[in-house]
């Protein structure tokens, strides 16, 4: 196998799924039937039937006169099961019930009129009820005897009769928005549930982390993403899987290579300090911590360091929640201020045993190439800039005087980053069991090439499994899920994008005749050497939990969530001496190794207890609890250089000198106290109530206990009187919310006094030197959230229409106070004045366009406009935050001189003197521009047509980004962007691109440097992107009851439609490779 997992891991999981299967069916087997206890006198039928619901879970389909017209009840029961129970309250009654799945349907005991005609010229009757997935009647449903073109609909009760039907015929009910159903004629069909079809904009129950709640009664704002649209990307982070599908939630891949980092802000930017924003992650209930792996000693290809999701599969995830305002992210506390994203993995459902095999392969490469200069376009810059310097071409410019062959061209993007990266996935999955407990086991195994000419890889492998067990009295469940993921990541420690970019094209060959390095006779230093210096990071990532919950009295229930997680890493970034050219004989002594690793534990207990009541048209839920977490890390860099040579360069305990450069242990300690109270009366106005206390061990002494809170309302107008049954819009509520979250992402130790190794000794002690100030009124970042929504349905929800406006302010700002330089300190952590507001507008449109038996389409679009607004800061023209920040901009400004253009007479760029001071100084950078996206969003297809199935998503962002290369003056003995070959040669040209020079010319090189630092390298990175693209074919079989086989074609970031020539629009780091382009095809068996 390539890729071994330890063999007690196995062995343990074994033991461990034996034994908890073994302990639940003897719970199983010893738990009582449900019982039912009455005592009523003159009682409602109404009542009675109410009380049933409560006891046995059963909903009552009726209708409302016979209800109100039935007798009084007078019944004394105890202890007795459902069908003895109903017999004792519908003895006197004029009604009769049938018990069908989870419903109990009354109807009249004398046949109606209707009954009696069909009675009389028929010898069959058929007759039945169609329903919901709530038991709701379904009216207008469409009844047809297969093969004979007869119909019927039901009535507004759902009802429906059928006369003359063969005992072996076969009904097919269909209603729109639901799965067609086919089902066998029988005299009383009794009642049909329908089932409600993918492309129905669907009454859905939302995890919004500690409770469900229907989508249509939510009072907060919760995104919702389900495993149908996770599985058809062919990608190995779910972070990817979001992009473009959810408004308000900006996604940016940093990077192509693999096992990279993500970027993620949930309606923008709150806090000043670059690393307080990101959102709090569950997974399976567990918070997981967002800092991301490794360190930035050792990952030096990768524009930031990995993701921390890495670990866990997209193809596990059965759905992913992300909650953006205060009353949905409020019961989490500070840990929620920056939204939080929900992830719950996939569990067992009852049944038979299912086995699944999913396998894939693709390929990848770069999405797009700067267009740089041809041989004889570059060389004739290189001659210019030495004419325009009044200098001769030296013996050392290989490029330009015939060292190098002038007729030689190579395309450095394509050679070095022009490969093609193989991509292959497999997974395996069991799952099954009975109504009372089901399970799931799954294992995966991936691995990613590189486009790079070298053989590195990215591999990754894990297991996951899940228990879920409820007694038969539905009073006790447990569930249980855990995951075991190994990564193995070897990659080039230097990205060659840059060098692709900048090498001359007339450059000489990688390889010499002998098909060794070619270094040209020492004029050549070659780019596939430092691909000898490599990264190479191994992961081992544990998450558990389980969910224990008690049913003590119906409406009264205690339950328990614990967590566990467990992160390893081991990382290294190796320099071997062969990089260098073998003329300058530097040896393995020379050779050096970064090694870090980190370990990282946590844990969390969270007991709590649930009331719940329903009495008329009133419904309360009450939930509370509390947290207590504990997060433990240690990290441990370490270099060490010099080997007796480079075979040993991977062992550390080799190196001839080793020097541990950090060593450090942090405890991190959270608790808190959390509430919540739901009301609704009339199934239309809803009042949700959080509050919460939290404690966190960042902060200093009275500073580490706060109080937040938030309440959201809701009113659900579509159920008004006004609204008529048969109007247009089906579903209508405005919901409002408003509260308060903390924030403690400011890392450990914060508030402390502390000290540092200094690396030396006196006298054979090691000294100690003082590296922060103690700070006791270090405390919490407030973050104040409010939130306004409209959500509207028409024609059956088929157009599902929802309009937010949201408006957050961040205060109390966690960040560095310059200190005077007399104090030996740059800064002390403490709480600014300052205030941060994120405003914005989302919109969401969900259309059924087509909705027929053998074709459907369906279009979901999201946009959010955002603005990002620093509104206070006392002080900032004083502070070290002058240049940097602007009150009424955004935090993602950048400050620049204001480009003039090229000085026809002169040929130098020329900025504007703002200060009117006659110099050009740093003073003069009063240009603002916002790197902000304006607006982001997606457009999503889906489209079915009998076994096919297609799913595309256009991406769009409309911002601006750097580009350092279409705009920047040349001359040196580096490639060049192909717009700047119009660049000024004599007095009088007019043209955008000051002369070019080979860097001897100082007033030229001083105009480039600030015209780097100019508006001139801001465009518009604006652009629309086939993001995702999946086509399915569900392959008809014989025994497709039996088996099932799915192929399926998938392509990611396919083709981009932008203005921006710097490179990928979406990219933001210049000299490192961007995402990928992806085509992958696969198939998944079923049986």
């Amino acid at each position: 196998m390539p890729y071994r997992f330890p063999r007690k891991i196995w062995l343990i999981m074994r033991l461990t799924t034996v034994i908890l299967l073994a302990a639940f069916l003897h719970l199983s087997a010893g738990t009582l039937a449900q019982k039912i206890t009455l005592n009523e006198k003159n009682a409602s039928l109404g009542s009675v039937i109410e009380k049933i619901r409560i006891q046995t879970g059963y909903d009552f389909i009726f209708s409302f006169n016979d209800v109100t017209r039935a007798k009084k009840v007078s019944v004394d029961v105890k202890s007795q099961n459902l069908n003895d129970a109903l017999e004792e309250v519908f003895r006197n009654q004029e009604l009769t019930y049938i018990i069908k799945d989870k419903f109990i349907m009354l109807k009249p005991k004398i046949p109606s009129f209707l009954d009696k005609v069909v009675a009389a010229f028929t010898a069959i009757d058929v007759r039945g009820v169609v329903v919901d997935n709530e038991g709701l009647p379904l009216s207008g449903a469409t009844v047809v005897i297969k093969g004979s073109g007869r119909s019927v609909k039901t009535n507004e009760k759902g009802e429906f009769y059928l006369q003359n039907v063969g005992e072996k015929d076969k009904l097919v009910i269909s209603y729109i928005g639901y799965q067609t159903r086919e089902v066998e004629a029988a005299p009383d069909m009794a009642i049909l549930t329908m089932i409600v079809a993918d492309a129905k904009l669907e009454e859905v129950i939302v995890n919004a982390g500690y409770y469900t709640v229907k989508d249509s009664e939510r009072t907060g704002s919760i995104a919702k993403m389900k495993a149908k649209d996770i599985e058809k990307q062919p990608v190995t982070n779910l972070l990817a899987t979001m992009q473009g599908r959810l408004a308000g939630v900006n996604i940016i891949q940093d990077g192509g290579t693999p096992g990279g980092g993500f970027q993620i802000k949930i309606r923008g930017r709150n806090s000043i300090r670059l690393n307080g924003n990101e959102p709090l992650y569950v997974i399976n209930g567990v918070p997981y911590s967002n800092e991301s792996i490794g360190s930035p000693g050792t990952s030096t290809a990768m524009a930031s360091q990995a993701s921390p999701l890495n670990s866990i599969n997209p193809s596990d995830i059965e759905s992913i929640e992300v909650l953006k305002d205060a009353d949905a992210t409020a019961i989490y506390g500070s840990r929620g201020a920056n939204g939080v994203v929900l992830i719950t993995t996939k569990k067992g459902k009852a049944g038979k045993t299912n086995v699944s095999l999913t396998s894939s392969t693709g390929v990848g490469s770069v999405t797009k190439f700067v267009d740089l200069m041809n041989t004889q376009q570059y060389l004739q810059m290189r001659q210019q800039a030495f004419i325009n310097d009044g200098i001769p071409i030296s013996d050392a410019d290989y490029d330009v005087n015939g060292t190098w062959d002038q007729n030689r061209y190579t395309d450095w993007q394509k050679t070095l980053l022009g490969g093609t990266a193989t991509i292959n996935n497999i997974k395996t999955s069991v799952s099954g069991g009975s109504e009372t407990t089901q399970y799931l086991v799954s294992a995966n195994y991936g691995k990613e090439g590189t486009v790079l000419p070298a053989d590195f890889r990215y591999k990754k492998g894990g297991v996951t499994n899940s228990i879920n067990h409820v007694s038969t009295n539905k009073k006790f469940k447990l569930n249980f899920s855990s995951s075991y993921m190994l990564q193995d990541n070897l990659q080039a420690a230097t990205d060659l994008t840059l060098t692709a970019r900048y090498l001359a094209p007339n450059a000489p060959a990688l390889y010499d005749a002998n098909g060794n390095l070619n270094w040209e006779n020492n004029t050549f230093e070659n780019p596939l050497a430092t691909l000898k210096s490599t990264y190479h990071s191994k992961t081992n990532d544990l998450i558990a939990n389980s969910l224990l919950s008690y049913e003590i009295i119906p409406g009264l229930e205690i339950k328990s969530s614990l967590g566990f997680t467990n992160l390893k890493i081991n990382e290294s970034r190796v320099i071997p001496s062969t990089i260098y050219n073998p003329v300058y004989e530097v040896g393995s002594d020379n050779s050096v190794m970064h090694m870090n690793q980190t370990n990282r534990q946590s844990w969390i207990i969270e007991p709590q207890i649930r009331g719940y009541k329903v009495f008329n048209k009133h419904k309360l839920d009450v939930l509370i609890g509390m947290t207590a977490q504990q997060q433990s890390s240690e990290r441990l860099f370490q270099t060490g250089i010099g080997f007796s040579n480079n075979n040993l360069i991977n062992n550390f305990a080799s190196a001839i000198t080793k020097n541990t450069l950090n060593s450090d242990t942090f405890l991190y300690r959270y608790q808190a106290f959390f509430g919540r109270l739901n009301y609704t009366f009339n199934e239309k106005y809803i009042i949700n109530l959080t509050g919460r206390r939290d404690g966190s061990s960042r902060f200093g002494p009275g500073k580490q206990f706060a109080n937040f809170g938030a309440v959201g309302a809701a009113w659900i107008f579509s159920k008004e009187n006004f609204v008529p049954e048969n109007s247009k819009l089906s579903f209508g509520k405005v919901r409002v919310s408003y509260g308060t979250t903390g924030n403690d992402q400011i890392g450990d130790y914060q508030f402390y006094d502390t000290y540092a190794g200094t690396g030396g000794n006196y006298q054979g002690v090691i000294g100690l030197q003082p590296t922060r100030l103690f700070n006791a009124n270090f405390g919490w970042e407030t973050n104040r959230k409010f939130e306004a929504a409209l959500e509207t349905g028409f024609f059956n929800d088929r157009i599902f229409i929802t309009t937010a406006y949201y408006s957050n302010c961040s205060s109390d700002q966690l960040v560095g106070i310059a200190m005077p330089a007399t104090t030996g300190f740059t800064s002390l952590n403490s709480n600014l004045n300052a205030s941060v507001e994120n405003s914005g507008l989302e919109f969401t449109l969900n259309t059924v366009n087509i909705n027929k038996q053998t074709f459907k389409w369906s279009t979901n679009f999201n946009i959010a406009v955002a603005k990002n607004k620093l509104l206070s800061f006392p002080g900032l023209a004083g502070s070290t935050y002058a240049n940097r920040y602007v009150i009424g901009q955004s935090l993602d400004i950048i400050k620049l001189y204001k480009f003039n253009g090229v000085n026809p007479q002169t040929g130098l760029y020329e900025f504007e003197d703002s200060n009117n001071d006659g110099n050009i100084t740093s003073s003069d950078k009063q240009n603002v521009k916002d790197l902000t996206p304006k607006f982001f969003g997606g457009i999503q297809n889906q489209l079915e047509y009998k076994n096919w199935q297609l799913d595309f998503l256009f991406q769009f962002v409309k911002k601006e980004n750097y580009d350092y290369i279409s705009n920047v003056s040349g001359g040196g003995p580096y490639n060049q962007s192909i717009t700047i070959t119009d660049a000024w040669q004599q007095a009088g040209d007019q043209t955008d691109t000051q002369m070019h020079t080979t860097g001897l010319n100082s007033e030229a090189v001083s105009a480039y440097n600030r015209d780097v630092e100019s508006d001139a390298v801001i465009k518009d990175g604006s652009f629309i992107r086939l993001k995702n693209i999946a086509l399915t074919y569900d392959l008809p079989l014989k025994m497709a009851n039996k088996v099932k086989c799915k192929l399926f074609l998938q392509g990611q970031n396919l083709l981009t439609f932008t203005p921006y020539k710097g490179g990928d629009p979406e990219f933001r780091f210049s000299g490192f490779l961007p995402p990928l382009k992806v085509y992958s095809a696969g198939m998944t068996l079923s049986f």
